[in-house]
Formats: structure tokens, C-alpha cells, sequence
């Protein structure tokens, strides 16, 4: 009796982690690319009080900076979701701008998010180039004859040798 109720057990306990295992291989994968800076730690930039240096202290270096009137600094991250075999999406998207006076203290701060994103359709066109399209054939087979006919010399060689 024991046995059969340990059998019983087992088939269940198989039949669990079979259908369990799918299900948990669906489940998405969250990544999160670039500089997302802490938003307590964002919070405790006071514009006008707080210089570079405190800035670097408070959430790190920026993923780029821009030197146009004063200087911009500029930290740049997303997290993105996949699931199985479908496309990454990006479920979140932060850009954090802040520009500096030219004595080195905060005179802005930006946050540009996911929503601010603008949707670029790629063309399908294709540039024209000059020549012929080959085929396989062409290319295995195209080059013989073309060397080692008479007066054919090795490449390098001097004429005349």
C-alpha cells in the first residue's frame, strides 16, 4: 500500500514539474540597460546648491555629456522585457539632463521618459549599385580560364621574368 501511495506521489510531483517548467520558461526577462539613476538619490540635487562634483557623489558619472553653452551631463538607461522568442520591448525608458552654469553648479534638471520617445519607421527601399548580380554559379565557376593561359604570369612577378 505504501508503495503504490509513493508511486501515486511521484506521478504527481512529475506531472507538476512538467507543467510548471513551460510555464516558468515563458515567463519575460527584465533587463535594464545604461544609467538609471536612483530617484532618492535624484531628489537630493537642489538646482542652484548642488555642483558637479556632488552630482557625481550623489548618482555617478553620466552615460554622456554635451558642451554647448555651459555643460550638460546627461544619464541615459532603459529596462526592457523578453519573452521566449518575441521581440524585446522596452517597458521603461529615462532620460535624466542636467545642465550646469559655468561655475559647475546645477542650473537644470530634465527628465525625459518613455512616453517623450519618438517612433522612427524604417524604409524598405534599397540603394542601387552598378554591376550584376551573380549568381552561385557565376561566382564558383566565373574565374576559370581567366589564369594560367599563355603568357599568363603569377601575381607579383616581373614582367619579362
Amino acid at each position: 500500500m505504501k508503495l503504490n501511495h509513493l508511486s501515486n506521489l511521484l506521478f504527481l510531483l512529475l506531472i507538476n514539474s512538467m507543467t510548471l517548467l513551460p510555464i516558468s520558461s515563458c515567463s519575460p526577462t527584465l533587463e535594464t540597460r545604461g544609467n538609471l539613476p536612483n530617484k532618492d538619490m535624484l531628489a537630493n540635487i537642489e538646482v542652484g546648491q548642488v555642483n558637479k562634483r556632488q552630482v557625481r557623489e550623489l548618482i555617478g558619472s553620466p552615460s554622456t555629456t554635451a558642451l554647448f553653452e555651459g555643460e550638460t551631463w546627461y544619464y541615459i538607461g532603459n529596462k526592457t522585457s523578453t519573452t521566449a522568442f518575441f521581440d524585446t520591448k522596452v517597458v521603461d525608458q529615462q532620460i535624466v539632463v542636467i545642465r550646469f552654469d559655468k561655475k559647475g553648479i546645477v542650473k537644470e534638471i530634465k527628465k525625459i521618459g518613455l512616453d517623450a520617445r519618438k517612433k522612427i519607421i524604417m524604409v524598405d527601399k534599397k540603394t542601387p549599385t552598378a554591376g550584376q548580380e551573380l549568381t552561385i554559379l557565376k561566382q564558383l565557376f566565373g574565374n576559370i580560364g581567366r589564369f594560367g593561359g599563355p603568357g599568363a604570369r603569377m601575381p607579383g612577378s616581373v614582367p619579362g621574368n
